[in-house]
């Protein structure tokens, strides 16, 4: 049986050890502990790798504390404007959504476009029509509502100001969530989910549902998800950067993306980090800022979470 492996994070960013009070840390490290276990869980059970992602991704979207689903940021105009992608590395198929709002469970209607639609990429009403065709249920704007958030977004509304979640003010700013995992058929997928930007404006869209700059799986090398700032991720087409680095340079899972981490992403001056796997369930974790929410297990007996380097 090949090795089975799942990797989860919960952004990236300005994480400094003495603003985490014991108690938040306990928090943060129970939530990524419960959706690294539950996301393993159906690996060891002969679930494939696209079914681990989403539910992994699934349960970080259902805690307020990361910047996804329930704990999503709140934009120029006090709105959520929620993105998501997955992707399934044994025949490249795809499912994005973007600017959608009231949805409980990005991923999953990610997951829907790619399964249910002949298209990768829905955004905005065009997306929430598909939703409503699903049956999905539409949640109250009081279930995204976060004191935390509401105040981080009080503090710069009615400017031309926008923070990157994990960025500037050190105690409170988390961002992105995804996951990526190689199951028992040696296949390998990713999901990544994020809120975006505090006050963001313009229906502005990160890297986090683009395939090929916050997420990409492709059997031949890896599945990668993505933190950080988004823009610098799109520019560097990152999560596919790491692939092609392995398809045509013949890197390692670790070699590549320590390569785009640590260089490549820097030389435009671009901050965060990703998880990867490939299809013999290495796991990558790699990233150039304070710190990254990020948990880890693979049936090699490698087990990790952790949050500053």
């Amino acid at each position: 049986m090949n090795t089975i492996s799942l990797a989860i994070h919960g952004g990236a960013g300005t994480l400094v050890k003495g603003m985490m009070t014991p108690e938040l840390e306990a928090k943060y490290r129970a939530a990524l502990q419960l959706a690294l276990d539950e996301g393993y869980k159906l690996l060891e059970n002969g679930g494939t790798a696209i079914e681990a992602v989403e539910k992994a991704v699934v349960l970080l979207e259902d805690s307020p504390l990361f910047n996804a689903g329930k704990g999503s940021v709140f934009t120029a105009t006090e709105s959520h404007e929620m993105d998501a992608s997955i992707m399934d590395g044994k025949n490249l198929n795809a499912g994005s959504v973007s600017l959608i709002t009231g949805i409980k469970n990005p991923v999953s209607l990610a997951r829907d476009v790619m399964e249910k639609s002949e298209h990768v990429f829905l955004a905005g009403e065009g997306a929430m029509q598909f939703a409503k065709e699903l049956n999905y249920t539409f949640e109250s704007p009081a279930y995204f509502y976060n004191e935390l958030r509401y105040n981080q977004w009080l503090e710069i509304k009615d400017t031309d100001s926008f923070q990157l979640d994990h960025a500037t003010k050190k105690d409170a700013k988390f961002g992105t969530v995804g996951a990526v995992a190689c199951d028992q058929y040696g296949n390998i997928a990713a999901a990544t989910s994020t809120g975006g930007m505090t006050n963001k404006k313009w229906g502005r869209v990160g890297d986090s549902p683009m395939i090929g700059a916050g997420n990409y799986a492709n059997n031949k090398t890896c599945a990668v998800s993505c933190t950080g700032s988004g823009e610098f991720f799109i520019r560097g087409v990152v999560a596919y950067d790491v692939s092609c680095l392995m398809e045509h340079k013949g890197l390692s899972l670790e070699a590549a993306s320590d390569e785009v981490i640590h260089k490549r992403i820097l030389e435009i001056n671009g901050d965060g980090g990703l998880i990867a796997v490939d299809t013999q369930g290495n796991i990558a974790m790699p990233f150039n800022t304070e710190g990254m929410y990020r948990a880890c297990k693979s049936s090699s007996g490698k087990e990790e979470v952790s949050i500053y380097k």
